[in-house]
C-alpha cells in the first residue's frame, strides 16, 4: 500500500466513494472503508441503485412488507433508496461532524425523468430531503436549462446541494451562478449560509471517450496526440473557473455570512480505456478544496499505486487551453460534445430508473399475498 489516499486527502481532496448498496452498509463495508481507506462521503445516482436492488441482497424483506401495503412502484423505489441513503449518513454522521457539515455527506438523486422541469425538480429535491431527513444529505440536481432556477430555489431553501451532470465550462459558471443566487436568496430568508453546502460534480472520463471516439475516426498521427488530454484539461479549466468566481466582490460578501464555496467534485473518474494509466483521473486532478468521487476499482487502485505529488492542477491552464484547442483545429467540436453528454448523461439515467422501475414492479407482484 502506497498510503496515497491518506496524502491525497492531506492535499485537500475528499475522497468520496461512488457506490451504495445495503450490503455495503450492513457488513460492515462502508465504515471499514471510512476507517481505512479515508471515505469521507458517498454519492449515488439511479445507475448505482439500478445494480444494487437488481442484484437483490439484503432487499427482501422490505420488498415483501412493501408489497404487503400495496404501495406504488414509485413510493417503494422512493422508501428503499432512502432507507439505503439514510443509514449510510448515519454511519457517516462523525464524518460530518468533525469536519463542520462539509464531509459525511451521502447523495441522493432527483428521478431523473424530471431533469427538464423546474418545479417538479423542486418539489422531488423538498420531499427528498424530508424523506431522509438528516443534515448530512446531499440533494442531487442535474445541470440542464431546467435545472439551474431548481439549483437556486432549493439552495434558497437552505437544502444542500449536489449538481450532477456537468460537462461544460460554461454550465458550470451557470451552475456556481445558480448557486450564489440561492445563497443570497437564503441569506434575505433569514437563514444560516454556513449550513448550506454543495458540490458541482463535473464529469471527467466521459469526455476523453467521446473525444477519442471521434480522434480515432480521423486516424490520423496529429490527431491521436491529442487522445486522452481533453479531460484532464477541462477540468483543470473547471477548476480555474472556479477560482476565478470565488474570488469576486459578490462571493466576498456571503463569505462574510460564513457561507461555504461550492466545492469542485471530480465525477465520472473511473478510467474507461486500458490505455491509460487506472489512477489518471485522481493523480492528475489534486487541488485544495476539491471532492474526487470514486468507484471502488479506483479506490483500491489508488491506494495500491497512486502517485499523489501535490497540486497537478495550478499552473496548467495554459496547456489545458491549448489541449482543447488543438482538439478544436482537428474539427471536433467541443460545444458538440459537452452538449451530447449532457443529453446522454440524462437518457442514461432515465434508462436505469426506468429498468429499476421495472425490476421493483416485478418483485413487488411475485411477493405480493395471496387475496383472501
Amino acid at each position: 500500500m502506497t498510503d496515497a489516499l491518506k496524502r491525497l486527502s492531506e492535499e485537500g481532496v475528499a475522497i468520496w466513494l461512488d457506490d451504495l448498496s445495503r450490503k455495503r452498509i450492513t457488513s460492515g463495508n462502508l465504515a471499514e472503508l471510512i476507517d481505512q481507506q479515508h471515505v469521507v462521503g458517498v454519492t449515488t445516482n439511479p445507475s448505482i441503485f439500478q445494480k444494487a436492488i437488481s442484484s437483490g441482497d439484503g432487499y427482501e424483506q422490505q420488498l415483501t412488507d412493501l408489497a404487503a401495503r400495496k404501495v406504488t412502484v414509485e413510493e417503494a423505489l422512493r422508501m428503499i433508496t432512502t432507507a439505503d441513503v439514510r443509514d449510510a449518513a448515519d454511519i457517516l454522521r462523525p464524518v460530518y461532524d468533525t469536519s463542520g457539515g462539509q464531509d459525511g455527506r451521502v447523495s441522493i438523486e432527483v428521478d431523473p425523468r424530471l431533469a427538464h422541469n423546474t418545479a417538479a425538480t423542486i418539489a422531488e429535491a423538498k420531499q427528498l430531503a424530508w424523506l431522509v431527513d438528516r443534515p448530512n444529505t446531499l440533494i442531487k440536481i442535474p445541470a440542464t436549462r431546467a435545472g439551474l432556477p431548481a439549483i437556486t430555489e432549493v439552495i434558497g431553501l437552505g437544502i444542500s446541494v449536489n449538481v450532477t451532470l456537468i460537462f461544460s465550462l460554461a454550465r458550470y459558471r451557470e451552475v456556481m451562478d445558480a448557486f450564489i443566487a440561492g445563497l443570497e436568496k437564503a441569506r434575505e430568508r433569514g437563514l444560516d449560509l454556513s449550513k448550506i453546502h454543495s458540490v458541482a460534480s463535473f464529469f471527467v472520463s466521459r469526455v476523453d471517450t467521446e473525444i477519442d471516439k471521434r480522434i480515432d475516426a480521423l486516424g490520423t498521427d496529429e490527431a491521436k496526440a491529442a487522445r486522452g488530454k481533453a479531460g484532464l484539461a477541462n477540468a483543470r479549466l473547471a477548476y480555474e473557473a472556479y477560482e476565478e468566481v470565488f474570488a469576486t466582490p459578490r462571493w466576498a460578501a456571503l463569505d462574510k455570512a460564513q457561507a461555504n464555496k461550492q466545492r469542485p467534485l471530480w465525477a465520472s473518474t473511473g478510467v474507461k480505456d486500458k490505455a491509460y494509466k487506472d489512477t489518471l483521473y485522481v493523480d492528475d486532478l489534486v487541488a485544495p478544496n476539491t471532492v474526487n468521487t470514486m468507484p471502488e476499482a479506483t479506490l483500491e487502485a489508488t491506494d495500491d499505486h497512486g502517485q499523489i505529488t501535490g497540486n497537478t492542477i495550478s499552473g496548467t491552464y495554459e496547456q489545458s487551453r491549448a489541449e482543447i484547442a488543438a482538439v478544436e483545429a482537428l474539427g471536433i467540436s467541443y460545444d458538440e460534445v459537452v452538449q451530447l453528454l449532457e443529453d446522454e448523461g440524462v437518457e442514461k439515467f432515465e434508462a436505469a430508473w426506468t429498468d429499476l422501475l421495472k425490476s421493483t414492479e416485478a418483485e413487488l407482484a411475485r411477493l405480493a399475498p395471496s387475496e383472501g
